[in-house]
């Protein structure tokens, strides 16, 4: 098992498409642009030892992409898990983008290792 050794959070909205993926991706790379540790060469790990685990909360969990969000990290084993969360806040009639809500996404982003090394 995984010991997580970073958290972070990040927020992602899609302001006039209605699109939870694109929430959902613009969320996990703010995540991602609040930290710059090199964990796994603090560890002695290589970059694709990481152990990522992304929950994803959105209104509407069936309509993201997850293969999307996958893409967005060069490195490491990735899961994801994709939830009912998030904010969808309606658009005023006659404003552009009227008929989809404004869609904020919330993600956690936890980084771990399998701490125990093959090699002794």
């Amino acid at each position: 098992m995984a010991e997580t050794l970073l958290v972070e959070f990040g927020m992602g909205t899609s302001l006039r498409r209605g699109d939870y993926t694109q929430a959902a991706e613009r969320a996990v790379k703010d995540a991602l642009w609040h930290n710059s540790i090199n964990l796994a060469e603090l560890f002695g790990f290589e970059k694709t030892d990481m152990r990522i685990t992304l929950d994803v909360g959105v209104q509407q969990p069936e309509k993201v992409d997850v293969d999307v969000l996958r893409a967005v990290f060069p490195y490491g084993h990735v899961t994801v898990n994709v939830v009912k969360g998030g904010l969808d806040v309606p658009r005023p009639e006659g404003q552009e983008g009227a008929g989809h809500p404004t869609i904020m996404a919330n993600v956690a982003l936890r980084v771990g290792f399998e701490m125990e090394r093959k090699d002794g």
